[in-house]
Parts: structure tokens; C-alpha cells; sequence
């Protein structure tokens, strides 16, 4: 019996070796983008290349607390993640052209390069999705998307949730958003980045997104529908499959059966 539980112990012991190994970066550091800001990013994995990309008032690091992310890396992934402009390590510019004209979609299309990927699977989220719909739009070189959290209102270049966001964070006098203004002055977030990143969000119009021919799915929440309906952004796509996972907008990124749909999309 004793030697049993020394065999497990082992074994449980060279996974774990293995799991911390997997989940040490490859590569990691800062890019320097077009306009000289500074981009934060972490490599993990030698494996098909996919770029997670992060939500509003988030950082790379929130990926790494999610089922998906640990799912991706076991399978053999390159995963990618991104501090976008704004968040985290990465640079927090204050002047209104640093986020201006697709800025964000410009680092995550030099940072591919950068890495010499030739041809890669990008997953979105919430903000992220908006982005990811921007990459769609300028990159060639992506296989599959995933625009998770998202419905079909970003498309909306007046956008009012957008709007509120902005006057929220510059102001203070959207009442139902004071709350999201006090976690961002209390983390000592980058409120002024924050303001210009909702600012200059950009959208993309339903005839452009009727364009893209890659295979997209669209993914949310049971109970998420702070983005307007995912029902209807997946039929602007000419190729979209559409999941529904339990949880709400904040709620349905960490779920087993977020991962375990995006994985099943990525694999087909």
C-alpha cells in the first residue's frame, strides 16, 4: 500500500512538473508598434498559433484564470497572449492618436509578424471580440475567429453603451456606471486610457462583416446580453457557427464549456 501511494505520488508529481513546464512562457517581452508605444506579450507553446485577446478593464493575465486557456496549451497550442495597448504592462498612452485608426489592430498584425506567423486562429472577447473583428477585416493570415461575449451592437459606430462608457469614465455622471469607475480609480487603473479606448472604439459596419469568409464562431452566455443579440451577429457571417454556454457576460469566459466549444470549433 505504501509503495502504491509513492507511485501516485510520483506520477502526480512529474504531471505536475509537466503542467508547470507547459505553462511557462516561451517567449515573452515588449514589441515596440508603430507609433512607439510599448506592447507587453507572453508566448507559450511551439504548437498551431492562437492570439487571445482581451476584454475592457482586463489585461492578458485574466486569460490565464480561465479553463480555455489551460485547454489550449495542453492540447500543444502556441498561445499568445497580449496586453492591449492601455492595460497592463503595455504602454498607456494620453494622446488621442495613439488611439486613433485601428491602433490596436495595427500592434496585434506587427506583433504576428514579429513572431513569424505565417497563418494563425484568433479568440476574442467581450472588447476583445471588437478587435478581433477589426483584425478580421486587415489579416490575411487568420484561419478561424471567435467572438465571444459580443452581439450586434458594437456595429453601431454611435454605439450608446459605448457613449455611456466614455462620459462615465471622463465625468463620473453616468449613475448606473459609478460603481465601474470606483473599481477602476481603486485598482489604479489608467482611467484617461481607459476614457480614450472607448473613445475611439472603432465598429464595423454588417456589409463589411458580410465580407469576411473565414469560418467564425459566435459564443456567449445564457443570461449575457449586455452587447446586444449574438443571435444576430452570427448570421452576418457567411461561415458562423454559434454556441451557447452557461453563465452571464462576466461569468461564461470561465466556464469548462466555454473552453470546451471554442476547442471543439478551433480542432474541426
Amino acid at each position: 500500500m505504501r509503495h502504491a501511494r509513492i507511485v501516485i505520488f510520483i506520477f502526480l508529481a512529474v504531471i505536475g512538473r509537466s503542467f508547470a513546464q507547459e505553462r511557462t512562457a516561451t517567449d515573452s517581452g515588449y514589441l515596440v508598434s508603430f507609433d512607439s508605444t510599448k506592447i507587453y506579450y507572453e508566448v507559450y507553446g511551439n504548437g498551431f498559433p492562437t492570439l487571445l485577446v482581451h476584454g475592457f478593464i482586463s489585461n492578458s493575465q485574466s486569460w490565464k484564470r480561465t479553463s480555455l486557456f489551460d485547454s489550449l496549451v495542453a492540447s500543444g497550442r502556441k498561445v499568445i497572449l497580449v496586453d492591449m495597448r492601455g492595460n497592463g504592462r503595455s504602454d498607456k498612452p494620453h494622446t488621442d492618436e495613439a488611439y486613433m485608426n485601428d491602433a490596436e489592430t495595427k500592434d496585434l498584425m506587427i506583433l504576428i509578424t514579429k513572431l513569424k506567423i505565417f497563418q494563425y486562429d484568433v479568440v476574442g472577447y467581450s472588447r476583445g471580440s471588437i478587435i478581433t473583428c477589426r483584425l478580421m477585416v486587415w489579416d490575411r493570415r487568420i484561419h478561424k475567429a471567435v467572438l465571444g461575449g459580443m452581439g450586434i451592437e458594437f456595429t453601431n459606430p454611435e454605439w450608446p453603451r459605448r457613449i455611456r462608457f466614455y462620459e462615465a469614465l471622463t465625468t463620473d455622471t453616468v449613475p448606473e456606471l459609478h460603481d465601474m469607475v470606483q473599481y477602476v480609480q481603486q485598482a489604479g487603473l489608467d482611467q484617461h486610457a481607459l476614457a480614450l479606448l472607448q473613445k475611439y472604439q472603432p465598429s464595423t459596419s454588417i456589409s463589411t462583416l458580410r465580407t469576411i469568409k473565414i469560418p467564425v464562431l459566435v459564443i456567449h452566455g445564457d443570461l449575457d446580453d449586455d452587447n446586444g443579440s449574438a443571435d444576430q451577429l452570427a448570421v452576418v457571417f457567411p461561415f458562423s457557427e454559434k454556441a451557447v454556454v452557461p453563465g452571464m457576460h462576466n461569468s461564461a469566459l470561465q466556464t469548462p464549456e466555454f473552453a470546451q466549444a471554442v476547442i471543439s470549433f478551433l480542432n474541426k
